[in-house]
């Protein structure tokens, strides 16, 4: 997985049901972002760790646009993955 991946990726829109807030899933695949391209990079300047990625989470929305759980759990499964991989280098 690369940085342009997780900037790349969009997650279906929910409403009328519970949904994952916007804004907080992305300011925290900004953060997921920024550590792959500080690994690309070959300098990572404080990365998340797969912990990190798993320990995250979000308030849920209701009555107002959220991101599908169920799609951004699997991505973000996908991103502890990655980590491990790059941190096990």
């Amino acid at each position: 997985m690369r940085a342009a991946d997780v900037a790349e990726k969009r997650f279906q829109p929910t409403k009328f049901r519970q949904g994952y807030d916007q804004g907080q899933v992305d300011d925290f695949l900004d953060r997921v972002r920024t550590t792959l391209a500080g690994y690309e990079q070959g300098r990572p300047s404080e990365p998340l760790t797969p912990e990190d990625v798993v320990a995250a989470r979000f308030t849920p929305t209701v009555w107002r646009e959220g991101y599908d759980q169920g799609q951004v759990d699997d991505f973000l499964d996908e991103v502890v993955v990655a980590l491990r991989r790059l941190t096990a280098r």
